[in-house]
């Protein structure tokens, strides 16, 4: 007897999973590969004005928004931008803040730490990057009384939404770099998002120059990350 489509727990209707599930050896080649694949991964600071369409912008949102959630609260809002004023705008303000970073804010170590990334106050991709994907972690809802209805871990949700949009970014063949300016309050002011949003990440996304040269990083070996228990 074939079990049913769906089912009801506590009034929720809940839909029959359809898993994909993979023999030993083919498991370990899809694994592996998809390690290599992303590990090809950079962040690139210098972008072609290569036009990006739209719709492949929409795509990576809505991966994105494919990622678990408190609650399934979905406590994300994505502001894509490609407009030239708003990206001009938003550069300026960055690069104020930057500076305060550069010049006080940030320790001589954290400066010395940055030293192999070649980054410094000036963010000219934000700019010449097609796109802009400014994300933002909502707080709080707003029902249409006015009444606020609390969100679950926020940051969390937020954080792996974010993790799997730079990987759909990275899957259409396109960079990314993550840009955290601090405070990023000036982003809310510039798109003129609502009180229960927060900016977390901003994220320029476009195709690379070419050439572009990255830093020679090496990440940190299996054994330096993991620990098994078995």
């Amino acid at each position: 007897m074939s079990s049913p489509k769906e089912i009801d727990i506590h009034g929720f209707k809940h839909i029959k999973y359809q898993s994909e599930t993979y023999i030993r050896e083919e498991m370990l080649s899809k694994s592996a590969n998809f390690y290599t694949w992303l590990d090809k991964r950079r962040s690139v600071r210098e972008f072609a004005d290569t036009p990006v369409p739209k719709q492949v912008i929409e795509n990576l949102i809505k991966a994105a928004s494919t990622a678990p959630s408190g609650a399934h609260k979905q406590p994300w809002t994505f502001c894509a931008i490609s407009n030239a004023t708003l990206k001009t705008k938003i550069r300026a303000a960055a690069e104020n803040e930057e500076k305060e970073n550069y010049n006080g804010r940030m320790s001589e170590r954290w400066k010395e730490d940055l030293l192999a990334l070649a980054t410094n106050a000036d963010k000219p991709f934000l700019e010449n990057a097609p796109w802009l994907i400014i994300v933002f972690k909502r707080a709080y809802e707003l029902d249409a009384q006015g009444v606020k209805h609390n969100n679950y871990y926020v940051n969390e949700s937020v954080g792996i939404a974010c993790g799997m949009l730079i990987a759909a970014i990275h899957n259409a063949g396109l960079v990314t770099l993550t840009h955290t300016p601090s405070p990023m309050n000036f982003l809310s002011k510039v798109l003129e998002r609502p009180a229960n949003e927060r900016p977390f990440l901003l994220l320029p996304v476009g195709y690379p120059q070419d050439p572009v040269y990255v830093p020679a990083l090496e990440r940190k070996t299996l054994e330096e990350v993991s620990v098994f228990y078995e």
